[in-house]
């Protein structure tokens, strides 16, 4: 049996700020995650929806524990992931809490559907995927919920929000798909013929 015993201690602890500041270069998809059902129901934007899994579809995202949403969560077993597009930068300002909006309030001003679990779901997202909470891990100021799909919607939109460097950005799987070839390939080079070559 091979054991592995680590023992590091670290004299110098990461600043908040000095983190916040590398994981703003990381570039995050906007998604809201929604939770409750009727009228108890609330919302977060988010960035940190990823996959965990194809079979059985599962994803993971990160709610911080003093959001008004994590309770209704935990209560109900269920949520909704609603990845946004880029022309939905109302929505996921709203979500934020900006504003003072709570609760119900900020699913004001957009049409909302549901599925299986009862969870609100955006009818114009990009994605709009229905869970169930197979797993929490809670550690530190937030929660690792894994969700196990139970229902998706997907829209025709190619354009998705991002946010990079504390800003909304707009990525257009058509028209940066054009820039990109236009920068990344060179051009037309001269191809000396046979003649030429003698």
């Amino acid at each position: 049996m091979n054991s592995v015993v680590r023992d590091i201690s670290i004299e110098r602890q990461v600043s908040a700020g000095a983190f916040r500041g590398a994981m703003r270069q990381l570039t995050g998809g906007v998604s809201v995650i929604t939770a409750g059902r009727g009228r108890d129901i609330s919302g977060m934007t988010v960035t940190s929806v990823s996959s965990l899994s194809v079979e059985p579809a599962t994803l993971i995202v990160s709610i911080n524990r003093e959001a008004s949403s994590w309770p209704l969560v935990k209560r109900y077993g269920f949520f909704g992931v609603n990845i946004l597009t880029s022309d939905q930068i109302d929505i996921a300002e709203r979500f934020t809490g900006k504003g003072g909006l709570k609760g119900a309030e900020r699913f004001a001003g957009a049409e909302w559907i549901t599925r299986a679990s009862g969870a609100p779901l955006l009818a114009g997202a990009l994605a709009a995927i229905d869970c169930e909470v197979e797993d929490i891990v809670e550690r530190h100021s937030h929660a690792i919920v894994i969700g196990r799909v139970l229902d998706l919607q997907l829209s025709t939109r190619t354009a998705a929000l991002a946010y990079w460097q504390g800003q909304y950005v707009a990525i257009d799987r058509d028209e940066d798909a054009v820039r990109l070839a236009e920068v990344s390939v060179p051009g037309p080079r001269a191809v000396p013929s046979p003649r030429a070559a003698r």
